[in-house]
């Protein structure tokens, strides 16, 4: 089992979701975890101590000394723990997590963890969507920890929308990828590049897109997950990943990324070319500021070059992944763009399709090759990133 043996702290916060989690520790004592939960003073509003401790098999903490005196220390639970989930995860406490606060034994314990934590946060619509929601979950993932994303259905307040805890087969599965990640990549080296590119109109403006470079800083993660070496090159991007294996190189022209993805491809076992990169670029870069004088404003575009289509022409030895992003033909278009740029796979995505492409959190993709065309639904860029790389595995390791 996949699960036999790990030690899994189960920190509860105060949120109607709490009573799923009883689902949970059931699912992980059957397959073999050992299982240890932990309560925020409010989670005791929504779940008896008495029910979690049965199904634990453990007794269940919620303050930092037991009725007869004695310490529960928060220090030995956490490194205990191989890894800690905090469900649900409220916004009350994901915004202690996130600025330091330590008022209960669960952050306490929280801020003591070397090990690995999962956050699955449930909140109303509203409050999953508010600005201060969103930027203390971008901190979370700053900080190495692994967001499951909330679901989209119907909520405690009658509204339906997106803030619904993952159910708990979705976070059992997640759990136990994360213990059965394979190790099939040791000793590969894998070169990805991600995010946009910027290209100078002066010293103030430049032609970009709206790519966040959140899907190849995902598939960065999982490879390295997986054992490879990672050489990461990033046009322009917000995302940041603290992964030891994980060698990134910050670039920000089409012209930069190019000399840095051939310092390097020489030696990459798999290339994933996920950047937005742009096709053309301003033949002259003012060098000041240009003023708004005349209605009009002409700038003559010269092509970039193809890093994709050289990337082909140079393979190798290289597993050759690209990305198509398409608003019509999309099929037909991705599969041209694999044979003329001498590609082993291709993911495309459809604007067409709600959800995917740049900027947000999920992507739903469809993977070619030359003899083959699969289909995934909408998921999560990171769910998105174990599929690819599912996929990459299945052909160069067959």
């Amino acid at each position: 089992m996949k699960l036999q043996g790990k030690k899994i702290l189960i920190c509860i916060s105060g949120g109607i979701a709490a009573y799923k989690i009883n689902y949970l520790i059931r699912d992980f004592i059957k397959k073999g975890a050992e299982v240890q939960v932990l309560m925020t003073p409010s989670a005791e509003q929504f779940v008896p101590k008495l029910t979690l401790s049965t199904l634990s098999k453990n007794p269940v903490y919620s303050d930092f000394y037991s009725e007869n005196g004695t310490w529960n220390n928060h220090v030995e639970l956490a490194l205990w723990a191989e890894v800690i989930l905090i469900a649900p995860c409220t916004a009350n406490t994901l915004s202690k997590m996130v600025h330091g606060l330590c008022d209960n034994l669960v952050l306490a314990t929280y801020m003591s963890a070397k090990c690995p934590v999962f956050i699955a946060p449930a909140m109303d619509l509203d409050m999953y969507q508010h600005p201060s929601t969103q930027q203390n979950l971008a901190l979370a993932e700053d900080f190495g920890h692994h967001i499951i994303p909330a679901e989209d259905g119907e909520l405690a307040s009658g509204l339906s929308g997106l803030g619904r805890m993952a159910e708990p087969e979705n976070i059992a599965q997640i759990i136990e990828e994360f213990f059965s990640s394979n190790k099939n990549l040791a000793g590969k080296t894998v070169l990805i590049t991600a995010g946009p590119t910027y290209e100078a109109i002066d010293p103030v403006r430049f032609i970009g897109n709206h790519s966040s470079g959140k899907m190849g800083f995902s598939l960065a993660e999982e490879a390295a997950n997986r054992g490879a070496k990672v050489i990461l090159i990033s046009g322009p991007s917000a995302e940041k990943t603290n992964h030891p294996d994980i060698e990134v190189h910050r670039v920000t022209s089409a012209k930069e990324m190019f000399a840095k993805v051939f310092e390097y491809y020489g030696n990459a076992d798999i290339a994933i070319a996920s950047a937005a990169v742009a096709d053309y670029a301003p033949k002259e870069i003012a060098q000041e500021k240009i003023k708004k004088n005349d209605d009009s404003l002409t700038i003559e575009l010269v092509k970039n070059p193809d890093i994709l289509k050289t990337m082909g022409e140079m393979k190798t030895k290289q597993f050759l992944v690209g990305f198509a992003l398409e608003t019509q033909n999309e099929e037909e278009n991705a599969k041209g763009k694999l044979h003329k740029k001498n590609l082993d796979m291709i993911i495309l995505n459809s604007l067409r399709d709600e959800g995917a492409g740049f900027k947000g959190t999920t992507n739903k993709i469809k993977i070619i090759t030359e003899s083959s065309l699969t289909e995934f639904p909408l998921k999560s860029k990171e769910a998105v990133a174990r599929d690819i790389l599912n996929f990459v595995e299945d052909q160069i390791l067959k």
